[in-house]
């Protein structure tokens, strides 16, 4: 019989990244749900906020702290008001992310690379830094978890698209390195990688987007926010001898 429970990081700190809606939002609810003391990191915090009121009187709770993930300093902040307010971190979501919409040639945008590149794998790498460090220090078997994408194994044929899945290509380069680094150490924290397929999100809407083709998109085969922080749950419940490398979540019907 294969029992898989939370129970072991109940009362413990667990800080999510790009908390303030979508898959984000959703972890942030359900690890409050479940227990655990969370941090919610955000540049919008009064929307983490928000979410903390509704979650008021639940088994856990929710803790919005102003952060942007592509800040180094930003993110040193949150994990030194996290472990002064809180304590130790033992569970870290790297869910922060953003999809710039930029080819890599004619309509190449510097900045709009850099964004994507600072977001998506450097605020990722100092997070991850800062909480090793912590549970290294505290003696914490603790659990990282990258939230990555099919884009970051499967290259689209949409060029606005590329820069981003470039970016979640080196999360899954990230994730086997940090494992080796971890095992090389000694250490006992896991490290996971979820990759969802399509998810109905904010990721894709805004300003530079074509208003038709997000119109298109709603009408494909999309996963709910829900179903990646579910997916998350799982990974967090698999026993101390268990380490899940990679989960790849997609919604029924959608082309592999």
């Amino acid at each position: 019989m294969v029992v898989v429970s939370l129970d072991r990081w109940v009362g413990k700190v667990a800080i999510v990244t790009g908390a303030s809606g979508g898959i984000g939002a959703a972890i942030a609810q359900q690890l409050v749900e479940e227990g655990l003391q969370v941090v919610g990191l955000a540049r919008r915090s009064e929307r983490v906020e928000e979410l903390a009121k509704k979650l008021h009187g639940k088994k856990g709770k929710l803790h919005a702290v102003k952060a942007d993930i592509s800040k180094e300093e930003d993110i040193l902040n949150a994990f030194k008001w996290t472990s002064d307010n809180l304590g130790p971190v033992h569970v870290l979501v790297n869910n922060a992310g953003v999809a710039e919409n930029t080819n890599l040639t004619t309509q190449g945008d510097t900045k709009k690379w850099k964004n994507v590149f600072d977001t998506n794998i450097m605020g990722l790498c100092i997070a991850t830094r800062e909480a090793v460090n912590i549970m290294k220090a505290k003696n914490i078997d603790g659990h990282i978890i990258h939230i990555n994408s099919t884009l970051g194994h499967s290259v689209p044929p949409f060029p606005g698209l590329h820069v981003y899945g470039a970016s979640k290509y080196a999360v899954t380069a990230l994730t086997d390195t940090l494992r080796h680094e971890l095992r090389h150490l000694g250490l006992k924290i896991k490290i996971t990688s979820v990759s969802p397929g399509r998810v109905a999100t904010e990721l894709l809407q805004g300003k530079g987007r074509d208003p038709k083709a997000f119109e298109r998109l709603k009408r494909l085969p999309r996963l709910q926010p829900e179903n990646v922080a579910n997916a998350v749950l799982y990974v967090l419940s698999t026993p101390p001898d268990v380490q899940i490398h990679e989960l790849t979540i997609q919604a029924m019907g959608e082309e592999v």
